[in-house]
């Protein structure tokens, strides 16, 4: 069925795990999410959607032998009801690493897609993991050849509720085009909502976690599908959507991400959620992280190299600081962002990281990195105990 009608949806899906989660993860978030979202494509062939799946997940798919389902995705790009996006393959938080990092992860991940998609695979727009908009990024991104990115509302003018959706931004600082979702629209069920938000609106861009369908909101009726078999409203890749609009809207972007707040941006800490002012926990991480980071640049020819970078991106991964800010996000299908365990696993290979050098000058800054990993652990573990432990 072609629908015939003024409203436009444009559903942005991020899917993400980390690369160092158990397989349970996410054997469920394919089993509840993944491949829900891929059939409800198949079993619509007007429907289009906008997909960024990292170059992490990717891989820990072919691993665990989800051969099937990515072979699926790519018939689904075949058709052009399906587009990808870059991104970084490790999901690290870009505007807070490295610039040598924030190549590389960008590079492994468009191989990592070519190594799926195509030889000649190379997306046109881009997401940056978290939406965390830094203009120095920005730049490098559309040095890499990549024509636009998603950003929230936020991030055009510090406020919310504030633009037009129909209109494709231009940032001046980098020259990439620029899609803004709406934060009000992303924050719900889609599916639950969709014919009520078209009435003043008739462009509606959403853009969430794939994990959204299925994981994290059971949806039992099937909304989503009873959505899909409508006819009130038409989708369009994000790539058409761009590239059909002739105008652009020139706009200064702000730094910051998709959670970002007013007041976090007025205090000028656009990536609260993992690297916040007063987070001690936060900081100490950093520390230790930019540490690994600059040994790793360091070393480059030092025996076991390989292994030293294989556990620095994994501890990079934004997951590793989100666990510690301690946001309750259940107004938004999900946890509060506090997790011992989760911080751990990601502390554990940034040490790991600098351990793995085989270099006999990195002696004393190995004795160094481990007395700011334990430190790290015992502002993990007190606070645990102090603020989180049930009474």
């Amino acid at each position: 069925m072609v629908n015939k009608t003024d409203n436009l949806w444009l559903n942005f899906l991020h899917l993400y795990q980390p690369a160092n989660t158990d397989p349970y993860h996410i054997q469920e978030a394919v089993e509840k999410s993944y491949a829900r979202l891929v059939r409800a494509l198949e079993e619509h062939p007007s429907i289009k959607f906008t997909f960024n799946i990292s170059g992490c997940l990717l891989l820990r798919l072919e691993e665990l032998g989800y051969f099937d389902l990515i072979a699926r995705i790519k018939k689904l790009i075949a058709k052009k009801q399906l587009e990808i996006t870059g991104t970084a393959a490790y999901h690290a938080l870009l505007p807070l690493v490295d610039e040598a990092e924030v190549v590389w992860q960008i590079k492994e991940n468009e191989a990592i897609l070519q190594k799926h998609f195509g030889a000649d695979f190379k997306p046109q727009g881009f997401f940056l993991p978290e939406m965390a908009y830094g203009p120095q990024v920005a730049k490098i991104i559309k040095k890499l050849g990549y024509k636009w990115i998603v950003v929230d509302e936020i991030l055009i003018n510090g406020q919310l509720n504030k633009i037009d959706f129909s209109e494709v931004y231009l940032d001046e600082n980098s020259g990439l085009k620029v899609v803004c979702r709406s934060r009000r629209f992303s924050g719900s069920y889609v599916p639950d909502n969709l014919k009520d938000f078209f009435g003043d609106n008739k462009t509606i861009i959403t853009a969430t976690d794939g994990e959204l369908y299925g994981l994290r909101h059971e949806d039992p009726t099937g909304e989503l599908e009873k959505l899909l078999k409508t006819n009130f409203f038409t989708t369009q890749l994000m790539s058409d959507f761009v590239s059909a609009e002739q105008k652009t809207v020139k706009v200064k972007l702000l730094s910051g991400n998709w959670e970002s707040t007013p007041g976090e941006l007025k205090k000028q800490e656009p990536y609260a959620l993992w690297q916040k002012n007063n987070n001690k926990i936060q900081k100490a991480i950093w520390s230790l992280a930019n540490l690994a980071q600059e040994l790793s640049q360091k070393h480059v020819k030092a025996e076991n190299y390989h292994w030293s970078r294989w556990h620095l991106v994994r501890g990079l991964a934004s997951c590793t600081f989100w666990w510690a800010s301690g946001r309750d996000f259940s107004a938004n299908f999900g946890p509060r962002a506090w997790s011992p365990d989760e911080i751990e696993r990601g502390i554990n290979e940034l040490i790991r990281s600098i351990r793995s050098l085989h270099d006999h000058t990195t002696q004393k800054t190995k004795i160094k990195a481990e007395k700011m990993y334990l430190q790290v652990q015992r502002l993990i573990w007190e606070k645990h105990w102090r603020y989180y432990w049930p009474r």
